[in-house]
């Protein structure tokens, strides 16, 4: 990295005079000038507008924002690095992936590898120059990033640990499918990262869903396999809602538009939102009518105000009705009236969950999603063992696989009978089994990156998650409720990485060591939480759980939960249920 400080410094920092749209339409599909970003020696940087193309690439710039200060005094240019995230359609690997990333982590990154709430890997820290290297290396393990961040259909979520297996595997086909058919044309990402030439339409390629400018925002989609929503498909822009027969077979989709998470702190203008319920569809109109919502969000979505383009907003301001309609008319599909579900819990089943053809699935607690050896943690070092001794099961009928949870946890799926021994001896070994000691409520918290590495972040999140969930456990003990199974979640700013909205209990961050107190959502991921109290510090946070906890413990129902009871006692009102809308939806509570 130069130490040219001023030069690179403004380089680095300067402000665009071009917008997100204007930088799409003129990138030649991407491309911008990402080459020579790349190879200039003087930064540690790209050019602006190729940190903005870069993420349809499935990269971020960043920087150290601990060591920003001593830099600028030092007169060099911020500490840049690079996050990269995969695309894996439902968090689904085999070990012998895993073993491959694992190796490209340590090599190439910093922090170990991360699991997404959106069942991605993020790697951190990764430098300008390795981070062609980088690329090819993942793509090497059959894996690759295009389309994990812009504006367009990101990962695609889906239930990570099955009740019926049979079901779940054809759930996972549906989103593999429509992860596949969501993809850019473009073939930016394999000329600049796998050296692939360049052919006559370089720079022009049909774009047949996305057009010249790609979505107005970014794009997310989910699968949920009832009685667990593990993926929150409320809180996705499309969500396709499993429906089973009494047999356990799949005979098709509740369809749900509209959620997502994202705010602006003070601006009524942005809010979080549910996505409602608008029919069901057949397993083999699922592409069809991914295809349609996603090219009606591309024409009718906000280009104007950035903040206001997400597909809640475009449904909101044209209404359902007309959304559901231009979706039938262009998918030519029509829906069927929404069938009954349920959904017992958004949160993961930990240890061992048998499956329905005679494989089994150990789901294990990772906390904030952080694989890595660290302070007496072995979780990269036990995990690698793990794999290493799975890894030559993959010829068998049903491989064992990995599979990252919604919730940043971690699945061993598809053990054999023959190997569950040596798993659970790997697994004592490195003690990974926080699950069979932890409190419920450090098993369900989820926090985003937040500092040092996001810009957006305002406060801390996954470092802090550890030291607040030590104090509010300590509070529930206090009160009896050290078992109470509380859903808690903490972004460091509005835009919801780690889904706050949907926490029983959540923090969401407005400056450094103070955030807003969201209370009162469900554990289905069926109701929004609400404003309890703004931009206050650990202590008044503590200070104002002490009495509702106190009320709790005191006049709760039988297996009542804490954010129902907060609603049932009036201490919070939220009034935005789910499904919203139900088109002669039975909705089983």
């Amino acid at each position: 990295m130069s130490t040219d400080g001023p030069r690179t410094h403004r380089t680095a920092r300067a402000m665009s005079t071009h917008s997100v749209e204007d930088i799409k339409h003129g990138s030649g599909r991407l491309r911008g000038t990402l080459l020579q970003s790349l190879a200039d020696p003087v930064t540690g940087a790209l050019a602006e507008a190729d940190q903005t193309l870069i993420k349809y690439h499935g990269s971020y710039q960043q920087d150290d924002r601990d060591l920003r200060e001593e830099r600028r005094q030092q007169k060099l240019e911020p500490a840049h690095s690079f996050m990269i995230r995969t695309r894996t359609p439902g968090g689904v690997v085999t070990p012998r992936q895993w073993l491959q990333l694992d190796a490209i982590a340590t090599s190439y990154a910093e922090r170990g590898l991360r699991i997404t709430t959106r069942q991605a890997f993020q790697l951190h820290g990764v430098v300008k120059g390795e981070l062609k290297p980088t690329m090819q290396a993942i793509n090497a393990a059959l894996i690759d990033t295009l389309a994990a961040c812009g504006d367009v259909n990101r990962n695609v979520a889906v239930a990570a640990n099955p009740h019926a297996s049979a079901a779940h595997a054809q759930v996972f086909a549906h989103a593999a499918a429509l992860s596949e058919h969501l993809l850019p044309n473009t073939r930016a990402y394999y000329e600049i990262w796998l050296d692939e030439e360049k052919v006559a339409d370089s720079g022009a390629e049909a774009e047949p869903i996305y057009g010249a400018a790609y979505l107005p925002r970014k794009f997310k989609i989910g699968f949920a396999v009832p009685p667990t929503n593990d993926v929150d498909v409320f809180a996705q822009d499309l969500g396709y809602i499993a429906v089973l027969d009494d047999a356990g077979a799949l005979l098709g989709y509740n369809v749900t538009v509209g959620g997502g998470m994202g705010a602006t702190h003070g601006d009524p203008e942005t809010y979080p939102r549910l996505g409602d319920v608008i029919g069901f569809v057949a397993p083999g109109d699922v592409i069809a009518i991914g295809e349609a919502v996603v090219t009606t969000q591309r024409d009718w979505g906000n280009r104007a105000v950035r903040k206001r383009a997400r597909l809640k907003y475009t449904i909101d301001d044209r209404g359902l009705d007309a959304f559901k309609a231009e979706v039938e008319r262009r998918s030519a599909v029509t829906f069927a009236p929404a069938r009954a579900f349920a959904f017992a819990h958004n949160g993961d089943r930990f240890g061992w969950v048998d499956g329905d053809d005679g494989r089994a699935h150990l789901t294990l607690r990772i906390v904030s999603g952080r694989v890595w050896d660290r302070d007496g943690e072995q979780a990269l070092t036990g995990l690698r063992a793990i794999a290493a001794r799975l890894v030559d099961t993959g010829a068998e009928p049903t491989p064992a696989q990995f599979r990252l949870t919604p919730n940043q946890n971690l699945v061993i799926a598809n053990v054999a009978a023959g190997d569950r021994a040596d798993v659970d001896a790997l697994v004592a070994r490195y003690r990974l089994d926080e699950h069979a000691t932890a409190s419920p409520l450090r098993l369900n918290a989820i926090a985003c990156v937040a500092l040092p590495t996001c810009g957006l972040a305002m406060a801390e999140a996954e470092r802090y998650l550890p030291d607040f969930v030590a104090r509010f456990d300590a509070l529930l003990a206090r009160h009896g409720l050290r078992d109470a199974p509380i859903h808690l979640r903490i972004s460091g700013c509005p835009n919801g990485c780690s889904r706050p909205y949907l926490g029983e209990v959540a923090l969401v961050g407005k400056a450094p060591g103070r955030y807003n107190l969201m209370l009162g959502a469900d554990h289905r991921g069926q109701r929004l939480n609400a404003l309890y109290r703004e931009n206050i510090d650990e202590a008044a946070t503590l200070a104002a759980l002490d009495p509702l906890l106190a009320d709790y413990a005191a006049q709760r129902h039988d297996a009542e939960r804490f954010g129902d009871f907060l609603v049932r006692s009036g201490v919070v009102a939220t009034g935005v249920v789910a499904p919203r809308r139900t088109l002669d939806l039975e909705l089983v509570a």
